[in-house]
């Protein structure tokens, strides 16, 4: 990927740790750097059911929630690999449509941060299965302003509420997980309503799928799947729903 458009364009914190660990990473065999990986990344936590939840029978059609846990890459990789999702755009909620560009959300001065629409059919899985995914397997909701090696406010954890319903169900999930103190630190995770998402650059999407031995994706994104796999097996799918097969016209 060395001189790749994601590469020049990759901003801040993530620039920082590829170019100091690239040139090595290349010397070493995929399956050791991946095993490393996999140790060196930050684990999954199991976390409890949601005990208020939306009834499959009260909603119709498809849903769309927006989860913001830092780097979007991974949190897309995630709800690709979720059955009863239909589609997983990496994009930015919380700021303006006119500053929704990598390069100025990138100084973490525009109310952004790098999210991921999340769309899903309620008759398959439920929004509170959706955001136990989040907080389990998708980011670490302990982290303020960050997430792994990324820093800013662009990579805080938020959940965007497209309604009053979604907003009650997260409000109590969120406490409900506080109670039950199965994180190491006090969840930092805020309640925003959703004002607008703007879809990121297209080098942005199906980014995992794209690029799997991308350095940054082996260390931070990889992992996650293989817990995702690991504490959601009936929830998992293997070929994931990609935003480019979708954009595919029908022949």
């Amino acid at each position: 990927m060395a001189g790749s458009e994601p590469e020049k364009q990759h901003g801040n914190a993530r620039r920082r740790v590829l170019q100091g660990t690239v040139a090595a990473l290349m010397l070493i065999p995929l399956a050791t750097l991946s095993a490393h990986f996999v140790k060196a990344a930050e684990s999954a936590v199991a976390v409890p059911v949601p005990t208020l939840d939306e009834p499959a029978a009260s909603t119709a059609g498809l849903q769309t929630v927006v989860l913001a846990g830092g780097c979007f890459w991974g949190v897309q990789a995630v709800y690709q690999h979720t059955k009863g999702v239909t589609q997983a755009v990496s994009g930015y909620a919380g700021g303006q449509k006119d500053t929704a560009h990598y390069e100025i959300v990138g100084t973490g001065r525009t109310g952004h941060a790098e999210s991921v629409s999340v769309t899903f059919d309620p008759a398959q899985i439920s929004y509170g299965k959706i955001l136990q995914i989040y907080f389990s397997v998708a980011h670490n909701p302990t982290e303020l302003n960050r997430q792994g090696p990324d820093f800013g406010t662009q990579y805080r954890s938020a959940i965007f509420y497209a309604n009053d319903e979604q907003k009650r169900v997260a409000t109590a999930y969120i406490a409900q997980l506080q109670r039950a103190h199965v994180f190491s630190g006090p969840l930092v995770t805020k309640l925003e309503p959703l004002s607008g998402f703007y879809p990121a650059e297209d080098y942005h999407q199906d980014f995992l799928v794209l690029h799997p031995n991308y350095p940054y994706i082996v260390f931070n994104d990889l992992p996650k799947l293989d817990e995702l796999k690991q504490l959601f097996p009936d929830d998992y799918r293997e070929t994931p729903v990609t935003v480019m097969a979708a954009s595919r016209p029908s022949p």
